[in-house]
């Protein structure tokens, strides 16, 4: 079982594992400053910087690093291990949370038995009405850890006669869809009603469900705002909000449009941020927007010990291809994702693999989104067995039994590779990363 290192929330934000990485300083003080970096695409929703990155094999003088900072390859170079560890014990069961009758039925159809450790701790706390900011590695639970305790909360309101709303903001449309899918199955027999609002499909519909009344509001922050600025989605009974995977967000350039839908819900709200890493950018909209916050941290290292990762060295352009193809054709690559940088790479790359007679789909943010979302659920499905990317599906993304992932492009930063490879290796299951690199 995946050992997880986690820490108890507190009342007070020194007492637990993320709090040291916070100032000393009283630490919900400042406000964001300075203008946020414009997404690179004129379509703000899904948009992503493509730009050619610079790499070589000297040390990056930083974890992360910025945009465009050299990465050691030998950081891409880590055997899996596999350790008797610790399981992590639960506090709960998902039995013995305070749920209505109806939303432990729907709980049970989903085959929830016992709560990942994200859910184990956050549910009670988002429960008690308390702000949480949740920090957890990629496919942990984090959907559900806010949705549950939000349903149930949105089920007393609509027993009282109370009008709430539910906002819900995810970086990609891909995303923000998964949530919505989640929130259908359980929120099943409620008459709780959500609008998916993203770019890239009909904002007509979107517009005509939100004037029918719903109770969750789950999209993209680009549409999000159109919807606002066009009269048309009111968010002043909004008294719940989540930003998942919040990180992504700003680094994909939509800080500007986040605190303006921020500036437009109730002022009385309970705020849910949920992030995979503390950036200086995340710590300073947490000390505006979270009041008191409960911080809560499951992280199990920068990447998953069950990981196989290598490097793959190429001379040229043809043998970087013929050594893919050798790795798409042995045995055990039974579900691979690949990514790369630039779409028209993505484009090339998936033409070239039909010819050689591989299931391959694409996706990127120039694809329309009926596009995206069929190849991405063929590739769920199985109906293809190779997915090449951009970093739209580097977060967030639950994709099942992904046995390996493959970098065709060095990433940017070292962060986003640790995400990129957070798509294999799910559920403790065992993964392979191997990034190309110039010999």
């Amino acid at each position: 079982m995946t050992q997880y290192m986690y820490t108890q929330h507190s009342k007070s934000p020194k007492k637990f594992g993320v709090a040291s990485r916070f100032p000393a300083r009283s630490p919900f003080k400042s406000a964001v400053g300075g203008s946020s970096r414009k997404p690179a695409h004129s379509n703000r929703v899904g948009g992503f910087n493509s730009s050619r990155p610079r790499f070589n094999n000297r040390k990056s003088s930083g974890g992360g690093g910025s945009r465009g900072a050299r990465i050691d390859f030998s950081r891409f170079i880590k055997k899996a291990v596999h350790l008797e560890e610790k399981p992590y014990i639960n506090k709960h069961t998902f039995i013995d949370f305070p749920f209505n009758e109806q939303l432990h039925k729907n709980i049970a159809k989903a085959g929830y038995v016992f709560p990942r450790p994200i859910q184990d701790q956050s549910i009670p706390t988002i429960l008690e009405g308390r702000d949480v900011f949740g920090m957890a590695n990629t496919g942990t639970g984090k959907t559900a850890a806010f949705l549950l305790p939000l349903i149930e909360k949105i089920a007393k309101t609509k027993g009282q006669n109370k009008r709430e709303t539910v906002l819900i903001m995810a970086p990609t449309r891909e995303l923000a869809l998964q949530i919505d899918d989640e929130f259908k199955k359980l929120a099943f027999g409620f008459g709780m009603f959500s609008a998916p609002c993203v770019g890239g499909l009909p904002i007509m519909k979107q517009i005509r469900e939100i004037k029918m009344g719903v109770s969750f509001v789950i999209g993209t922050p680009g549409r999000l705002r159109d919807l606002i600025e066009k009269k048309v989605l009111d968010l002043s009974t909004c008294h719940s909000v989540v930003l998942d995977e919040a990180d992504r967000m700003l680094d994909m350039g939509f800080q500007d449009d986040m605190i303006f839908i921020l500036g437009k819900t109730a002022n009385e709200k309970q705020t849910l941020f949920f992030s995979a890493t503390l950036s200086t950018e995340i710590k300073k909209l947490t000390e505006q927007y979270l009041k008191n916050p409960a911080f809560i941290s499951v992280v199990s290292g920068e990447t998953a010990k069950n990981i196989e990762q290598d490097v793959i060295r190429y001379r040229g352009p043809d043998e970087r291809l013929e050594k893919l193809h050798e790795v798409l054709k042995k045995d055990g690559s039974d579900k691979v994702l690949i990514f790369r940088e630039r779409k028209h790479h993505v484009d090339e790359l998936e033409k070239d693999l039909k010819r050689a007679g591989l299931k391959a789909g694409a996706i990127h943010g120039d694809k329309r989104s009926r596009e995206r979302i069929r190849i991405l659920d063929s590739f769920k499905r199985d109906q293809i067995n190779i997915l090449i990317a951009t970093d739209v599906a580097a977060r967030g993304l639950d994709i099942p039994d992904v046995t390996h992932v493959i970098n065709f492009d060095v990433p940017q930063t070292y962060e986003t590779y640790v995400h990129r490879i957070g798509r294999t290796g799910r559920s403790g299951k065992p993964g392979t990363a191997l990034t190309f690199v110039p010999a």
